[in-house]
């Protein structure tokens, strides 16, 4: 429980630096009245019911593949159901929106440090005034110390995430209930019949305020995505017992604020605080928000591996941080890139409530594809009821759909910036899935059978001492190293391995089911390596699993031989030729399979070919 309150609740929990602020004083500003203040607060409070409640912890979570959560974990599942029923047309829209939602995600992971750290840090603008020119360069100085500490991995990092997390979460509820207190009345605001009253009387305002609501729940994927870290039980019970009673006392002590002191709009968070407990506050939450961007960098890094096993992404560096946990990973281009990215947004929009504007467009178009393909799982997976699915994906899908409608509304101010990142981070995404298939095409229709290779071998042919292993995209045919290394050195080792590595559509592929030993004759042999989308790749150590096929191997007596193809874009069917050049770019900036297989450097050997694609 203290870890998942450590890592899980960080984005949720440190809404409330911004989400009452932004609902009276942000781009669609109210007045701080008794009506305004209790329908906001029963649209808040019935949110979280509805959304991390319902939704997410009962229902989302109740998705699990095999133990792991996610976007990808849900596309797996939802794949599955498809496969076995006759509704298999369907797979492509599932696959599409799975990869629209981790493209969206990579938009989210961009602003949610951005909003959070510059919202905690503006607390000095009421904590010491006179320190509010310096809120932007403290925001960037805590950002690139947090980005920086990446590459020591989130086990040393995440060793003060629980009791900073708690800490804060017992923070919000004294000086929630401190407030409640100065204005009980505000509790009154729990019964769904102020949020009904106050659509009814300010139509347009209530339904822009939903921007700002959404605000709450931003966060709320976050306890699907790391359900396999710490188990569904662990989350729920922090949810239910720290989390939602903190969050909603912290949010009914902003309200009575705001019901003694309207001109408190400005900032209501840190005016609830004490004088003396202001800049106490600001670093705590300074604290709490890198807490929660630390969440979300790590999450960008999870996904990020995900989409270089389901072959969406090119290979690139990932390091792993921790001996025990697979699933603690540093990939530095994807950090760095991150951090240049969240550096520009806060020197783009200069204020939290600028970035506000940008923030919910993305999650909220994530929690749309979510119900979706949870409606997949329901029907066809799960064989619920059609009647109760229905009406319970009814609405949730209802809820997402007005959410989005109301975030739509910010993209003229910047929540184009989300969909920009969005857009290009699928065109990316795609772009490689599909010039992918393109190369493996081309280099099939030059491959030689082998069957015909292996009759056509001359038994004159010097065969050397060592094993060859050749690695091989597809399962079929001879790969091209091959064939080049026999034209061009004239020899074959004593045993020759063909070698693929398949990702499965699991999170997880056990060490037994790990390798598959074919003998194909003259002693050459096919070998296929399976893994899940989160297991580490490491071809020598899944090797060592081959003696339970009888199949010995020594590393010292090994070479390995790679296939390095120099893409020549044409005008041949298949892609845009601009997709084709931006695929050709992709290719040359990928990781060497050298490293992100963890071959033995001065074991592998690489042989070029041109393929025009």
């Amino acid at each position: 429980m203290l870890g998942a309150i450590g890592v899980v609740f960080g984005d949720i929990g440190t809404s409330p630096l911004y989400a009452m602020k932004e609902a009276f004083s942000g781009g669609h500003p109210m007045p701080a009245d008794e009506t305004h203040v209790l329908g906001v607060l029963s649209l808040m409070f019935w949110t979280f019911i509805l959304l991390v409640i319902c939704k997410y912890a009962l229902l989302v979570m109740r998705a699990d593949n095999k133990g792991e959560g996610g976007s990808l974990a849900l596309v797996a599942l939802a794949m599955q159901a498809l496969q076995a029923s006759d509704k298999k047309w369907l797979m492509p829209v599932v696959i599409a929106l799975g990869i629209s939602a981790g493209a969206l995600f990579y938009g989210d992971s961009m602003i949610t440090p951005a909003v959070t750290v510059l919202s905690a840090v503006e607390g000095l603008n009421v904590a010491l005034p006179a320190l509010g020119r310096f809120v932007v360069p403290i925001t960037l100085a805590v950002l690139v110390l947090l980005f920086a500490f990446q590459r020591f991995g989130t086990r040393i990092v995440g060793r003060a995430f629980g009791p900073i997390t708690s800490t804060w979460f017992l923070a919000l509820a004294v000086i929630g209930v401190a407030n409640i207190i100065e204005a009980p009345e505000v509790l009154a605001a729990v019964s769904p019949l102020y949020a009904f009253q106050f659509f009814i009387e300010y139509k347009v305002m209530a339904f822009l305020s939903l921007a700002a609501v959404f605000l709450v729940v931003t966060g709320a994927e976050a306890l699907y995505a790391d359900m396999g870290h710490f188990g569904p039980r662990a989350i729920r019970l922090s949810l239910f017992w720290v989390v939602l009673p903190a969050l909603l006392l912290n949010y009914f002590g902003q309200g009575a604020l705001l019901l003694n002191d309207p001109a408190a709009a400005k900032n209501p968070f840190f005016l609830m605080v004490p004088e003396w407990a202001a800049l106490p506050m600001v670093f705590l939450a300074t604290l709490a928000s890198a807490v929660a961007s630390q969440a979300v960098i790590s999450g960008t890094f999870s996904l990020s591996r995900q989409a270089m096993q389901m072959g969406f992404l090119p290979r690139m560096q990932t390091i792993h941080t921790s001996e025990t946990e697979r699933g603690q990973i540093y990939v530095p281009f994807v950090n760095w890139m991150l951090m240049v990215s969240v550096i520009a947004l806060v020197l783009g929009f200069g204020s939290s409530t600028n970035l506000a504007a940008a923030y919910g467009v993305a999650v909220s178009g994530d929690m749309i594809i979510t119900t979706i393909q949870l409606g997949v799982v329901m029907f066809l997976l799960w064989r619920w009821n059609v009647w109760i699915s229905g009406i319970i994906l009814a609405v949730f899908f209802t809820i997402d759909l007005a959410f989005f409608a109301a975030n739509a509304t910010k993209i003229p101010h910047g929540g184009w910036v989300p969909l920009a990142i969005g857009i290009a981070g699928f065109t990316l995404l795609t772009t490689w899935k599909k010039g992918r298939a393109l190369l493996f095409a081309r280099l099939n229709e030059e491959a030689m059978p082998v069957d015909l290779f292996l009759n056509s071998l001359s038994s004159n042919v010097t065969r050397v001492p060592g094993t060859a292993v050749f690695l091989s995209a597809t399962t079929d045919g001879v790969p091209h190293a091959m064939l080049h290394n026999l034209k061009h050195n004239k020899v074959v080792h004593e045993r020759v391995v063909f070698l693929t590595v398949v990702t499965e559509e699991v999170a997880h592929v056990p060490d037994e089911a790990r390798i598959e030993v074919q003998h194909l004759g003259r002693r050459f042999y096919r070998i296929v390596v399976r893994y899940g989308f989160l297991d580490a790749t490491n071809i020598p150590a899944a090797l060592t699993c081959a003696t339970r096929h009888h199949f010995e191997f020594n590393d010292m007596e090994t070479s390995f031989f790679l296939g390095r193809e120099t893409l020549i874009p044409s005008r041949r069917p298949g892609m845009a030729l601009w997709r084709e050049s931006l695929f050709a770019w992709m290719s040359r900036s990928a990781t060497s399979a050298l490293d992100f297989f963890h071959l033995p450097p001065n074991r592998v050997v690489e042989l070029g070919t041109q393929v025009e694609i």
